[in-house]
């Protein structure tokens, strides 16, 4: 609210993409090239479905693959840009009193990298059944042996799809290619469906 409060013709969706953008870089990331033009709506009449936003786990591996598969071409992403966007994934965690989930995917969940790459790869994931030494009870997850990292059903499914993970491989191995692809899907994610001149998106132009 100081931001805004200080610089009143800046939309909230401006000054929270931007502020996106800039963790990401404080944290170790990418520069993300970007632009202001986003406008805050009157209502959420116009917002979509919270029902179309990405699931982590759909019963089974298969229908996973597919759901994730699903909501990122219905916003016109690859395969390669799918894989890159949950790269993100090497920063922060999950909280049961929230999502249900429990943990962090990385020992460094401040740090932007490719260790999520790495560590998808590199440790043994297997169904989560316990947790401080009761039963877990919360939804389907994955840890590594440790007990201390996680992976969701959505992860998981970027090392069992072959398409999927091929760029896993690739970004585990050269973090400045995951970089640059990074950098150029989360441009276009944040763009989406902002009116923008007619002139091509930034990240059209690489």
């Amino acid at each position: 609210e100081p931001v805004k409060a200080k610089f009143p013709g800046l939309s909230y969706a401006d000054l929270y993409t931007y502020a996106g953008v800039v963790s990401i870089e404080e944290a170790g990331g990418p520069q993300i090239p970007y632009r202001t033009g986003r406008t805050d709506a009157e209502s959420g009449e116009t917002s979509p479905p919270t029902d179309v936003l990405p699931n982590a786990d759909m019963g089974s591996r298969v229908h996973t693959t597919q759901h994730v598969r699903d909501v990122f071409y219905r916003m016109g992403f690859t395969d390669q840009e799918i894989v890159a966007l949950l790269g993100a994934h090497a920063m922060g965690r999950c909280y049961t009193d929230r999502s249900g989930f429990w943990g962090p995917w990385t020992n460094a969940e401040t740090t932007f990298s490719n260790e999520y790459f790495r560590l998808l790869l590199e440790e043994r994931w297997s169904p989560k059944l316990t947790h401080n030494g009761k039963p877990w009870t919360g939804p389907d997850q994955y840890e590594d042996a440790s007990g201390q990292l996680m992976m969701l059903p959505s992860d998981i499914v970027l090392i069992s799809d072959p398409e999927f993970k091929k760029w896993v491989e690739i970004y585990a191995k050269d973090s400045d290619k995951f970089y640059a692809d990074f950098a150029k899907a989360f441009g276009k994610l944040i763009e989406l469906g902002v009116p923008f001149p007619a002139a091509k998106p930034w990240w059209q132009l690489w």
